[in-house]
C-alpha cells in the first residue's frame, strides 16, 4: 500500500511524518504547480471551489507516481466539503485509476472508529505505536509553525529580499528529515537561528517603515490561507513589501480545534464566536464566522489592515464577506477580499496588494496624525 494525500501548505510534513512512524509508505505528491491546477480544472466541474481542484490534481500526479491509496479528511455541515471525498472519488475513478479512498471523518468522540480509518491506512499497530507517532508528528507540527511565524517576523527586517523564505525553506527540510522528537527540537532551533540570522542588526530597521512595519492580518477559508500556491504566496509578498503578517490559523491551531477537541469532545474555543456576533451570530459553515471574529480581534489588537482569502463561490467566505464591509467601517480598520478561481493572475493580485498596503499606510499617518502620535 502506497498512500498519498493533497497538499495543505507545510502539513505534509506532520502527516508524512505520522503515516511513515506508522509503518505505511508514503508517496508525497509534487508540490501544487501550474500543472497540478490545469490537471484538477481539466476534469472538475466549472462550479467547484479552487480547494477541490487543486486537489484533484495533486490526486492524479500521486497516483502518476505509484501511489494506490488516497487518505482524505471528511467533514460535516453547510460547507461543501463534506462532499469532496465521494466527488473526486467519483472523478478519479472515471478517468480510469484503480485506487482506494479512505476518508477519515471528524472524530466526534468516536475514539474506535477512527482508529479503525487509520487502520485501514496502516494495518495493525500497538497503542504505544500510536501515541509514539503522534508525538512525533505533533512536534514536527508545531516546529513547522513556530518556523513560519519566525519568517513572518523576519521578512519586513531581512537585509536580502527573500532571504527569510529560503531560510525558511531550509529549516522545514531539517524539521522534515528530523527522525526523533530530540532532532526536531534542534532543527527548530537551528532553523529560528538561521532566520534570526538573514534579517538587519538595526533595531526597527524595514524595507517600508524603520520604526514600525505596518501590520496586517490575514483570515479566510483555511486551505486558501494555508496554501501558498493558491494564494499567490500572499503571506511572503506582503512580508517582502515590509509588512509585519500574521495569519488567523496555522496548522496546529487547525487540528487542535477540529481534529484533537472534535477526538476527545471537548469544548472548542468559543472566542472568534462571541467576537463575531454583533455582525454574525449563526453558524455558516467552514471559516465564516471565524473569519469575521479574527477580523474584528486583528482590529481591537491594533492591526492596521486585515485580508480575507476565498475559493470562487464558498458560501461561508461569501457571507463573512458581506459581513465585513460593517466590520470595517464601525472598527475603523481597512480589509480587502481577494477571491482566488483557476483564472486568477499573478499580476492581479500583486497590483491589489499594493494598493491595499498604500492604503493602509495612509490611513495608518492619517489615524496616528488625528491621535497626535508619530510613525
Amino acid at each position: 500500500m502506497k498512500i498519498t494525500f493533497a497538499h495543505m501548505g507545510n502539513l505534509y510534513i506532520t502527516v508524512k511524518a505520522l503515516l511513515e512512524d506508522l509503518g505505511a509508505e508514503v508517496v508525497v505528491p509534487p508540490m501544487p504547480s501550474k500543472r497540478t491546477l490545469s490537471i484538477g480544472s481539466r476534469y472538475s466541474p466549472e462550479f467547484a471551489c479552487l480547494p477541490l481542484k487543486v486537489n484533484i490534481g495533486n490526486y492524479v500526479e500521486a497516483l502518476e507516481l505509484g501511489a494506490d491509496t488516497i487518505a482524505m479528511a471528511g467533514g460535516v455541515g453547510p460547507c461543501r466539503f463534506g462532499m469532496y471525498g465521494e466527488v473526486q472519488r467519483e472523478i478519479l475513478k472515471a478517468l480510469g485509476y484503480e485506487f482506494d479512498m479512505v476518508i477519515i471523518e471528524p472524530p466526534q468522540g468516536r475514539i474506535r472508529h477512527v482508529l479503525e480509518q487509520v487502520g485501514r491506512l496502516v494495518g495493525r499497530n500497538p497503542m504505544r505505536k500510536y501515541v509514539g507517532a503522534v508525538r512525533l508528528a505533533w512536534a514536527k507540527m508545531t516546529a513547522v509553525d513556530e518556523l513560519e511565524k519566525a519568517a513572518q517576523r523576519a521578512r519586513p527586517f531581512e537585509r536580502r529580499r527573500g532571504a527569510a523564505t529560503s531560510a525558511l525553506g531550509s529549516a522545514l527540510k531539517l524539521v522534515d528529515e528530523a527522525a526523533g522528537i530530540s532532532q526536531v527540537r534542534r532543527a527548530l532551533e537551528e532553523g529560528q537561528e538561521m532566520l534570526r540570522s538573514v534579517q538587519d542588526p538595526t533595531p526597527g530597521a524595514s524595507r517600508r517603515n524603520p520604526e514600525s512595519p505596518p501590520r496586517i492580518g490575514i483570515v479566510g477559508e483555511v486551505y486558501v490561507v494555508l496554501e501558498p500556491f493558491v494564494n499567490f504566496e500572499v503571506e511572503r509578498r506582503l512580508g517582502e513589501m515590509g509588512v509585519l503578517v500574521e495569519r488567523s490559523i496555522y496548522i496546529g491551531d487547525w487540528v487542535k480545534e477540529h481534529v484533537f477537541k472534535d477526538f476527545m469532545r471537548l469544548r472548542k474555543s468559543r472566542r472568534p464566536y462571541d467576537l463575531a456576533k454583533p455582525y454574525l451570530c449563526h453558524f455558516v459553515g467552514g471559516h465564516g464566522v471565524e473569519t469575521v471574529g479574527h477580523t474584528v480581534e486583528y482590529a481591537r489588537r491594533g492591526f492596521d489592515g486585515v485580508i480575507q482569502l476565498a475559493p470562487f463561490t464558498c458560501m461561508p467566505e461569501i457571507v463573512a464577506q458581506d459581513v465585513l464591509p460593517a466590520v470595517s467601517r464601525d472598527l475603523g480598520i481597512p480589509v480587502m477580499t481577494l477571491v482566488f478561481d483557476e483564472h486568477s493572475s499573478d499580476t492581479g493580485v500583486l497590483t491589489r496588494l499594493e494598493a491595499f498596503v498604500d492604503l493602509v499606510e495612509r490611513s495608518r499617518r492619517r489615524r496616528r496624525a488625528r491621535d497626535g502620535t508619530m510613525g
